[in-house]
């Protein structure tokens, strides 16, 4: 447990982002190294493994706090009527659906990710629904947006940044797709505070998580994934730095459950 559980220490996290210069030849895929161009390739795999049963297990890992994370984030970027939105490894559109609720028939939502077999999953979503008409998908890579400059009112990415191999590339592009004054929001997890805590969840996590995965999800492999991911994270501190470098300022911390997800909220200069 001891070994299986281990939080990258601060020497070590700021090399595991591939996105800092120089650019580094090796990206993690949970604990795994594999070489950073083809870990793009990894994170397709391992989505189309678990897209069918990917919300139906985020309900069950998280007990349904996730719907409240998703619901407070989205809450705190203050959207307005017809607003622009980019959701940004946006998945099956959890957060596009929460925009939308604000920038209502006038606004635009764009859900933006790299795995087809997750923009499936999401669509039935809004099948029948207005929603149709303003929350669009469009298939990606995070780091190379096909959209103009300064064309986004608001950008927002939740649980995806991790999984982006040039982490920096992705905030660069998201602050250049922003009009100025626009905010980012980034949802993603983080090291719970209490140590107490943080031991409870690291036993929740590589005992009960894969192994539910294996039972509902078919795939034990992929949970167990999830959670070194989150362990081979940066830091919310280093995050913050690497946000501020892509050009946004009056950066804010909220953290929430703990700490077990953190809401950074960023503004384009």
């Amino acid at each position: 447990m001891k070994k299986k559980s281990k939080w990258l220490d601060e020497y070590s996290r700021p090399n595991q982002n591939a996105g800092q210069q120089p650019r580094q030849e090796k990206a993690y895929f949970g604990y795994r190294r594999v070489p950073a161009h083809e870990k793009a390739q990894w994170v397709r795999d391992h989505f189309n493994t678990v897209a069918k049963r990917y919300d139906l297990m985020n309900t069950l890992l998280s007990l349904g706090i996730h719907h409240l994370w998703k619901r407070t984030a989205v809450r705190t970027m203050a959207l307005n009527p017809g607003d622009r939105v980019l959701d940004v490894c946006g998945g099956t559109g959890d957060l596009a659906i929460l925009a939308a609720r604000y920038t209502g028939e006038s606004g635009q939502i764009i859900v933006y990710d790299i795995n087809r077999a997750m923009i499936e999953a999401g669509r039935h979503k809004i099948h029948g629904s207005l929603l149709r008409k303003c929350v669009w998908f469009v298939q990606g890579d995070a780091e190379h947006l096909p959209f103009p400059d300064g064309y986004f009112d608001a950008a927002m990415v939740g649980f995806g940044i991790r999984n982006v191999t040039h982490m920096d590339l992705g905030f660069n592009e998201m602050c250049r797709i922003l009009k100025p004054g626009a905010k980012m929001m980034c949802l993603e997890f983080s090291k719970p505070t209490a140590p107490l805590f943080r031991w409870l969840y690291d036993l929740y996590s590589f005992y009960f998580m894969p192994l539910l995965g294996g039972i509902v999800a078919g795939s034990y492999k992929a949970y167990l994934h999830l959670t070194e991911s989150i362990r081979t994270f940066v830091l919310p501190d280093k995050l913050t730095d690497m946000i501020e470098r892509a050009g946004f300022s009056r950066i804010t911390i909220r953290k929430l459950t703990n700490g077990i997800a953190i809401i950074h909220m960023a503004t384009k200069d």
